[in-house]
């Protein structure tokens, strides 16, 4: 595995969604780590420290903003760049000044996988020029 190839941590209950944006990080060079709901992608950020997570807000057991806000918590000074899914609006991604329901972007579902991408990247590049954007 390259060293310098980022890692990303997908949460997400429907599997459709996950795999397809799955295959879009791949795609553009991502490790891809996967989890089908809260608990399981809080238990993978502990094992595979990812340098972003991608939560869908809506699932069973553990919901997006719990998730996130463990996450958040578990990383402590080491905190990834996380983004929140939702199928709840329809607007452009909104990035927070302060954290809200544990992410500060918050990106629709209907986005396209390729955008997420490159909203990720985005904030990664940021994240590593000492800009803020987690």
């Amino acid at each position: 595995m390259d060293a310098g190839r980022r890692t990303i941590l997908i949460i997400d209950d429907d599997a459709f969604f996950l795999k397809v944006l799955s295959d879009a990080f791949t795609e553009s060079g991502f490790r891809v780590v996967q989890a089908s709901n809260g608990t399981e992608g809080v238990q993978a950020f502990i094992t595979h420290r990812p340098d972003a997570v991608i939560s869908d807000l809506i699932m069973p057991a553990m919901g997006g903003v719990s998730t996130c806000l463990e996450i958040r918590r578990l990383a402590g000074d080491e905190e990834p760049v996380i983004v929140l899914l939702t199928s709840m609006f329809r607007d452009a991604p909104h990035e927070h000044d302060e954290p809200e329901m544990g992410a500060r972007v918050h990106v629709s579902k209907s986005t396209s996988p390729v955008d997420i991408v490159i909203i990720v990247e985005q904030l990664l590049d940021r994240k590593k020029h000492g800009r803020s954007g987690n």
